[in-house]
């Protein structure tokens, strides 16, 4: 008789038990114990969060140091963002590619002082670990920090809160680092994150967390947020989420990330191009992708989860959905997916096949909800 080998302990972020201490529900998310929601609820969160401010534990992201001057060279070669040109103290968002121009990994790169910060998907950054120490030049030290926390502070009251604890953290603008002291604790804050709202990401040593989690959870307008709310209020946002929107199957113009591109990096290959798949994407940057990543708008308050299949009005599948539910600042259910192009347009009438029911829906623009990011 075979024996199933029992699944792998589950890791637990420096948060751990400040979650089920406020009585979160927990649940395995990319090989972490996180936090799915606390009481008050998914849509409690999520509208809490667009209202005042909502605190997240990211610490399952991976973080990672490139030490070395050309720290941002060795990287480019692999990215199809403009790195070199990015000043210190300022971010960029860029995608791992492989050689047939699929997206491995999205993530966020810092200037900072003799080299580059990264921050990578939870489920990819062992195997980003070992993309970038196969590829990048010797000359690059790689330094995984995967044992640093990561808290992000997110709505409209996130950076006056914020300033209180550092004055002048509020005037930095959108995509850009800076390093100060909460409660006495050194950390290193960007005006980033993934709800589409005004917010700070702030990494700190694993040993701080707790103190500066409790820190700011002390403030009157910040909640604990869970997974469940970070998920609606990205899909709001238009944000992909990597595995499901955008993967290994999808270049960065099938999924409606063509801005990432650097002007300098869509010249032929020799004179600034250089990267993988620069080949395809570049063709399909002229010449449009077969299919594209769209917003879609159902009809009704059926939501279409991820897998739906989508038709066309002659009833013919020209896609499926990559993420999808209901939209609590919306009022109904919103959904990404990726349809064949020529029925991409907004406005394009669709159909949802919803418990083995087509059900009406049209392409619609994202982002869903406004965004509301600092630009000083």
């Amino acid at each position: 008789m075979s024996q199933t080998a029992d699944p792998a302990p589950l890791h637990r972020t420096p948060l751990y038990e400040l979650h089920r201490a406020r009585g979160a529900r927990m649940v395995g998310f990319a090989g972490y114990d996180m936090p799915v929601q606390y009481p008050a609820g998914i849509i409690a969160e999520h509208l809490h969060t667009r209202a005042k401010a909502g605190l997240f534990d990211v610490s399952h992201m991976g973080q990672i140091r490139l030490r070395g001057g050309g720290a941002a060279r060795a990287l480019e070669a692999l990215v199809p963002g403009d790195l070199e040109t990015l000043a210190p103290q300022r971010m960029r968002y860029t995608l791992l590619l492989d050689e047939a121009g699929g997206i491995l990994d999205d993530l966020m790169v810092t200037r900072v002082e003799d080299g580059l910060m990264l921050v990578v998907n939870a489920a990819c950054k062992d195997a980003d670990l070992a993309h970038l120490r196969a590829r990048l030049d010797r000359s690059v030290t790689i330094e995984p920090q995967f044992e640093r926390a990561l808290l992000a502070l997110q709505g409209p009251e996130a950076a006056p809160i914020l300033a209180r604890f550092a004055p002048g953290i509020d005037r930095i603008p959108f995509m850009s680092a800076a390093e100060i002291g909460i409660a006495g604790v050194p950390c290193v804050v960007t005006r980033s994150g993934y709800t589409g709202e005004d917010g700070y990401e702030i990494a700190m040593a694993g040993e701080h967390a707790v103190a500066i989690a409790e820190t700011l959870l002390a403030q009157p307008a910040v909640a604990p947020i869970g997974l469940g709310a970070r998920d609606t209020l990205r899909l709001e946002a238009g944000l992909c989420l990597y595995g499901h929107d955008i993967d290994g199957t999808t270049t960065p113009i099938e999924a409606g990330l063509a801005w990432t591109i650097g002007k300098r990096r869509r010249e032929p290959i020799g004179l600034g191009g250089g990267f993988p798949g620069a080949e395809r994407i570049l063709r399909e940057l002229t010449d449009g992708p077969r299919r594209k990543r769209v917003g879609i708008r159902p009809d009704g308050r059926a939501p279409a989860r991820e897998g739906t299949e989508i038709r066309n009005a002659a009833g013919r599948a020209v896609g499926i959905v990559t993420s999808g539910g209901f939209g609590p600042s919306v009022g109904g259910p919103i959904a990404m997916g990726c349809v064949d192009a020529g029925h991409a347009a907004a406005g394009t009438k669709l159909s949802l096949v919803v418990r083995d029911v087509p059900r009406p829906a049209q392409v619609a623009p994202m982002p869903f909800v406004p965004t509301r990011y600092y630009r000083g």
